[in-house]
C-alpha cells in the first residue's frame, strides 16, 4: 500500500484527513464509510443492517477508523517520550476506551465518573491525568487511590483541597497547573477555553506566585505544566504561540527549583466537518516537537475530536415530509438530544442518504428536524437535499464526537444505542434504554400514594 503523502498534496490532504472521504485504489483508507452498488456501508456491513438489528437512531461506530485515527495521531510523536491521552469526554464508551487502551493510549479524564470508566474499559490509572475546574473532594480521594498519573490543577482552591486530601490519605498527589497563555484560538468562543475569561486555568502571570506555593506543601509534588486553549482548531499558530509562553514559564520554574518533567499540550486539534482546512497531525506534530525539543520534557497530548469525529455516524429514519408555504421540512427519529451539537454550537454536520442518491436528481433547500419540543431541534437548516422519503434512512456524519457523550433523555426520550463495526461483525456497545430505564431511579413518596 503506498504512503498517501505520494499520493495527494498537502493542502488536499488537509481537507480530506479525518473527514467523510475515502482513499481506495492504492491509498491509504482513511474513513471506512462510503456506498458500495448504491448503499452506504461502514467497512463491511450495511447500514441498513444495522437498522434493521438495532433499530433507529443508532450511532455506528468503526473501529478501523478508530484505530487508524489513533495511530495516525500517535505515531508522529514516536521519537519523543509522550503519552496520548485520549479525552473520555469526546466519547466515553467503555468498549472505545478498550480500543484505546489496547494501543497504549493513556486518557483525559474531568470527572470520578470518567475515571470509573477508564478503570473499567481496562486503561492504566497511571496514564491518566485529571482535569475539570470542580474536582469534588470524593473524586480527588478516588482519583489519588486509583494511582493516576497526575491532577491538572485549574485554581488556587483546588491545589489547597488536593494538598487537604491528600493529607487525609496519605499519599503524595502529582500535578500540573493548568495556566491560560492568553492566546484567541480562533474556535467558537463556548469551545474557547485558554483565555483571561474563561473559566478554566490559571493566569500565566499569576501561576508562578502558585507553583511556588504548591512546591512548599508536603503533599504536593509540582510534575508538570498543563495548557489546553479550545477545540477545533484548525490552525498550528495559536498551539506554537502558546508554546512560546510555556516554555518561558518553565524556565522560569526551573529557576525556582521546580523540576518540571511532563508538559501537556491538551487537545484541541480540529477536523473536517464541511470546509474547515485543519494542518494534518504529522504537520501539528512537527510545529510542536520543533519547539519543545530543546525543553527536556516528556509531552502528554489529549485528543479527542480529532481520533473520534468522523469515525461514526448517527443513523436515522426519515419519519415524516412536511411542506409549508415556507419551506420543507424533513421530520427524522433523531433529534437533539442525540445530536446537540447544532443547535448548543450551529455546527454542521453532513447529512446523507443510506441509499444512495440518484447524481440527477435536483436537490431542494431542507430543515432537517425531529420530534423534541423546540423550535432549536434541528439537525440541519436551510440543507440542499435530494428527494428523501418517509421510511428512508439516513446517516448525519462526523457523529462520533461530542453526541453520544452529551445525549439526554429530554422529552423522556430513551437514549440511542451504540454499535461498533469491525470488519463484517456489528457489535452492540451500549443497548438502546427502554421506558422502564427512564423512570427506574425515581420514587413516588408514600404520602402521594396513601388514601
Amino acid at each position: 500500500m503506498i504512503a498517501v503523502e505520494l499520493l495527494l498534496p498537502s493542502s488536499v490532504l488537509s481537507a480530506i484527513l479525518f473527514s467523510g472521504t475515502v482513499l481506495r485504489g492504492g491509498g491509504i483508507i482513511l474513513h471506512h464509510f462510503e456506498y458500495r452498488d448504491g448503499e452506504m456501508y461502514c467497512e463491511d456491513v450495511r447500514l441498513a443492517e444495522i437498522a434493521q438489528r438495532f433499530g433507529t437512531p443508532c450511532y455506528v461506530y468503526s473501529a478501523a477508523t478508530l484505530t487508524r485515527h489513533f495511530e495516525a495521531f500517535d505515531t508522529p510523536f514516536s521519537d519523543l517520550h509522550h503519552l496520548t491521552c485520549f479525552s473520555v469526554k469526546a466519547c466515553s464508551n467503555i468498549a472505545i476506551l478498550r480500543l484505546f487502551a489496547n494501543r497504549g493510549g493513556g486518557f483525559d479524564v474531568v470527572s470520578g465518573g470518567e475515571l470509573f470508566r477508564v478503570l473499567k474499559a481496562g486503561g492504566d490509572p497511571a496514564k491518566v491525568v485529571y482535569s475539570g475546574v470542580g474536582k469534588t473532594e470524593a473524586e480527588i480521594a478516588y482519583a489519588l487511590q486509583s494511582g493516576i498519573l497526575m491532577f491538572n490543577v485549574e485554581s488556587a482552591a483546588e491545589l489547597t483541597a488536593i494538598e487537604r486530601v491528600a493529607e487525609r490519605e496519605k499519599k503524595t498527589a502529582r500535578v500540573s497547573l493548568r495556566v491560560n497563555p492568553e492566546v484567541d484560538p480562533h474556535t467558537h468562543p463556548y469551545i474557547a477555553t485558554g483565555l483571561k475569561e474563561a473559566k478554566f486555568g490559571i493566569d500565566v502571570e499569576r501561576s508562578l506566585e502558585l507553583y511556588v506555593r504548591a512546591k512548599g506543601m508536603e503533599r504536593i509534588e509540582p510534575v508538570g505544566v498543563d495548557c489546553h486553549i479550545g477545540s477545533q482548531l484548525t490552525q498550528t499558530a495559536p498551539f506554537v504561540e502558546a508554546l512560546v509562553r510555556l516554555t518561558e514559564l518553565i524556565g522560569a520554574l526551573r529557576q525556582h527549583g521546580l523540576k518540571i518533567s511532563w508538559l501537556d499540550l491538551g487537545g484541541g486539534l480540529g477536523i473536517t466537518y464541511r470546509d474547515e482546512r485543519p494542518p494534518l497531525p504529522k504537520e501539528y506534530a512537527q510545529e510542536i516537537l520543533a519547539a519543545v525539543r530543546s525543553l527536556d520534557v516528556s509531552l502528554i497530548l489529549e485528543p479527542g475530536r480529532v481520533i473520534v469525529g468522523n469515525a461514526a455516524v448517527l443513523l436515522t429514519r426519515a419519519l415524516y415530509v412536511k411542506d409549508t408555504d415556507e419551506k420543507r421540512f424533513l421530520i427524522i427519529d433523531a433529534a437533539m438530544n442525540d445530536c446537540i451539537r447544532p443547535s448548543l454550537y450551529g455546527a454542521y454536520h453532513e447529512i446523507l442518504p443510506v441509499r444512495e442518491a440518484d447524481p440527477k436528481s435536483e436537490t431542494s433547500a431542507v430543515d432537517v428536524v425531529g420530534p423534541i419540543c423546540e423550535s432549536g431541534d434541528f439537525l440541519a437548516k436551510n440543507r440542499p437535499l435530494p428527494p428523501i422519503a418517509a421510511g428512508e434512512l439516513i446517516a448525519t456524519m462526523s457523529a462520533g464526537a461530542y453526541c453520544a457523550s452529551m445525549a439526554s433523555n429530554y422529552n423522556s426520550r430513551p437514549r440511542a444505542p451504540e454499535v461498533l463495526v469491525s470488519g463484517k461483525d456489528a457489535h452492540l456497545i451500549r443497548e438502546r434504554e427502554s421506558w422502564d430505564d427512564l423512570v427506574a431511579r425515581e420514587r413516588v413518596p408514600d404520602f402521594l400514594t396513601s388514601a
